[in-house]
Parts: structure tokens; C-alpha cells; sequence
């Protein structure tokens, strides 16, 4: 046998294998350990280094800073909370660089969207054309009961396809189509799967941009969406809006899906489940608004507890459980979740969130990991929502709503239905 005892052997703790070390086992000391266990693809292992970095000096500090650009959430959530109270320049230069959260454009609510994906939308006009297929979204809408079938929806989007930047576009907004009301999004959908081959460079897709003035978002026909799933590898956003028909069956993986949003003003049931059911390995930005059972809105805490408990979608920075008749259910489910240790934003706006709750949850230290905490439009009495203040989180809690006898829900009412 060959004389080797002073080289580390293949499952040997210090320098180890292809084999991560138990995150308890005896490393490598110093700052040496502390950046091969931050390169351990364990994420438990990178984040018990990181908690012993700063016991390094500058050097563990400036390991800190690294972290920020972790792959892991986790990780970069953890070197954010690290680093947020100190006043080196250098930190705060490097925190200025952090985003927890990339679709800013999501806050405050609004019905009439400017941004989407991060970008400004502008109407599409096959005169002018894509001028900038990148860095701006090129909507296409149709007039409102119009007869002129030169205007349709699939010509639109057929007049979009002609342009010599089409090939380059990464966003498109879909907006109202001639009769939202009576005709679903299938056709849409059809068109845009068969165009897969000429919108090659889709990143985000939003389907449904109508104020209540183009059409009510409980008279929005859907489809099944997840054709264009199948059909758009490459896409990061997809954003839906209008609950009536809509599905996202058979079950579908995407690998680089990074946000889904879904605003209705009643979701059905079998699309949570159908949501929950999706292999999405990327998605950092789930959020679902579940609206009114008098408008289809049959949901309840059982199908979200996929997604809270199994955690389901363990990559998420954002989780939106928004415009929700059953808000009081959601925070007794969420704060026993491991999710309260990995996501940034919890947004539960919009709901029917009442005191009580509300005084649960701030009773639960754990609410603290947040970098966000979503409360608006709920139903908080000024004397909580002085209490959240006083977290150690961004705590948005502005329009609060008052109770009304029409509602049998305690009163209360989630802020989008109709």
C-alpha cells in the first residue's frame, strides 16, 4: 500500500471528496474553512460558516459581502441580516447592490400597470415597431367591442411577429382582447404557442392587462395556460389576470420560470391545486390573489398548505398569499413554516387579516427574519398596526379597511372581487 498518510483521503473531513461533510464535522480552521465550507453546494453548511465569518476581522467581513451574491437565498438573506445595521462605507456600498426582491413594480397595488417584469410597457404600433425589444414591454390591445376584424387580437399579435425585432422582444402584455367577457384566452394562447419559434428570446409574458373599465376581473374568460409553459423554455414571468376558466393542466415542469402571478377576484380550488402541482425548481415569486367566494372563489388554507408546509417551491424570496377571504387561516398555517427562515417578502394584503391574528403573529419572533411584511388593506386597528411598526421589519400596513354587516365573513372582505 502506498505511503500516503499525510494526503487527505477521499471522505477525510478537512479537505474532503465529492462528498459535503455533515455540517457538525471537524473543518478546516480558520478563514481557509470558512471559504471551503461557503463553497460546500450543502446550503445548512454555508450557512453555520457564515455565522462564524465575522469572528475573522476584515477578512471574514469581506467574506460577508461575497455572500451577498450567493446562489442560495438563504444565504443571501442571512449576509444581508449580517450586514444591515453596519455603517462601514463599504458595506453599505455593497447593500445598496442587494435586491431581495426584483419586481418592485408590485408594490404599491394598482389596477393600471406601467412596469411589468421591471420594464415600461408601451402600446405596440406596427408603424413605429420594437424599437427597444429589451428594456421595454410592447402591449397589444384591442378596442372595446370592436367590430373591425382587422383589429383582432391574432392580427395584432401576427403584426407583432412581422417586426425585424420580434426575434429579440422579452416582454409582451397582452391586454384586453375584443370580448374578454364571452371569448377565453385560448386563441391567444394558440397564437403565442405557435409564434414560439419567432419570439425566441420571450422572458416574460402577461396575460390580462384590462382595468374594471375594459372589463371586470371576475368577467376575464381564461384558458389553460400551460401551453405556454411548454412552449417558452426561457421564460422568468408569466402574470395572468382573471380567474374565470383559467387552468394550468396537465401538470408542467419549467426550469427557469422565476415568478407566477395570478390575480383573480375568485380562484377556484382545482387551479391552486393545479398551481401547486407545477415543477417549478426556480420560482422565487409566487403570488396568488384568491378572491370572493360569490365569485368562484372556493379556496381555502388546505390547498395552500403545499406551498407553506411541503414547501413545494423551496427557492421562494416572495410569497403572496394576497385578496384572500381566509387571511386569519393563512398566518396560523405560515408562522409555523420553514418559510419564515428562507423568504424575504411575505405579502398578505389585500385580505380579510383581523386582530387577533394579527396579535398572533406578532407574538412569533420568527416574523422578524422578514426583510418585508405586506399588510395592507386588511382589517388591523391602528393600536396593531402600531405594534407591527415596531418590528425589526419593513412593515407596509397603509389603507386599512373597515367591517361591514353585508359580509359573513366576520364582516369582512377581501379588496378585490368583482
Amino acid at each position: 500500500m502506498p505511503n500516503n498518510q499525510n494526503q487527505p483521503r477521499d471522505f477525510d473531513p478537512v479537505l474532503g471528496g465529492n462528498f459535503p461533510p455533515p455540517i457538525d464535522s471537524v473543518v478546516l480552521g480558520g478563514v481557509e474553512g470558512i471559504k471551503r465550507r461557503l463553497s460546500n453546494p450543502v446550503t445548512q453548511t454555508r450557512v453555520a460558516a457564515l455565522r462564524e465569518a465575522l469572528k475573522y476581522g476584515e477578512e471574514g467581513l469581506d467574506i460577508v459581502i461575497q455572500s451577498l451574491r450567493d446562489e442560495s437565498n438563504i444565504v443571501r438573506r442571512l449576509a444581508y441580516k449580517i450586514l444591515k445595521n453596519r455603517a462601514e462605507p463599504k458595506i453599505q456600498q455593497a447593500l445598496q447592490a442587494y435586491k431581495p426582491w426584483v419586481l418592485e413594480e408590485r408594490l404599491p397595488r394598482r389596477e393600471n400597470n406601467e412596469m411589468f417584469a421591471n420594464r415600461k410597457i408601451v402600446d405596440f404600433n406596427p408603424v413605429t415597431g420594437i424599437a427597444d425589444p429589451v428594456n421595454k414591454a410592447y402591449a397589444l390591445r384591442c378596442e372595446y367591442s370592436s367590430s373591425d376584424h382587422e383589429k383582432n387580437m391574432t392580427t395584432q399579435i401576427a403584426e407583432l411577429l412581422d417586426d425585424p425585432n420580434a426575434a429579440q422582444l422579452e416582454a409582451l402584455v397582452i391586454g384586453m382582447w375584443n370580448e374578454p367577457y364571452d371569448d377565453s384566452s385560448s386563441s391567444i394562447v394558440d397564437a403565442l404557442v405557435e409564434a414560439k419559434n419567432r419570439l425566441t428570446n420571450l422572458k416574460a409574458i402577461f396575460i390580462g392587462d384590462m382595468t374594471s373599465e375594459d372589463c371586470e376581473i371576475s368577467w376575464i374568460m381564461q384558458s389553460d395556460i400551460s401551453p405556454i409553459l411548454r412552449a417558452y423554455p426561457k421564460l422568468e414571468v408569466l402574470q395572468v389576470r382573471g380567474g374565470s376558466c383559467l387552468a394550468f393542466n396537465p401538470p408542467v415542469r419549467h426550469d427557469n420560470l422565476r415568478a407566477l402571478i395570478v390575480e383573480t377576484g375568485g380562484l377556484s380550488r382545482v387551479t391552486v391545486d393545479e398551481i401547486c402541482s407545477m415543477n417549478l425548481p426556480a420560482l422565487e415569486h409566487l403570488e396568488i390573489w384568491f378572491g370572493s367566494s360569490n365569485y368562484g372563489g372556493d379556496a381555502w388554507i388546505e390547498n395552500v398548505k403545499p406551498i407553506v408546509e411541503d414547501l413545494i417551491f423551496p427557492n421562494l424570496n416572495y410569497l403572496g398569499l394576497r385578496n384572500s377571504e381566509f387571511t386569519d387561516e393563512i398566518v396560523h398555517a405560515i408562522v409555523h413554516s420553514p418559510l419564515l427562515d428562507s423568504i424575504s417578502i411575505l405579502d398578505l394584503s389585500m385580505g380579510t387579516l383581523g386582530d387577533d391574528a394579527g396579535q398572533f403573529l406578532l407574538e412569533r419572533p420568527r416574523i422578524n427574519n422578514l426583510d418585508m411584511l405586506n399588510l395592507s388593506e386588511n382589517f388591523l386597528s391602528e393600536k396593531v398596526v402600531e405594534k407591527f411598526s415596531k418590528l425589526d421589519v419593513e412593515v407596509i400596513a397603509e389603507a386599512q379597511k373597515e367591517e361591514e354587516e353585508d359580509y359573513y365573513i366576520n364582516g369582512r372582505y377581501c379588496s378585490v372581487a368583482e
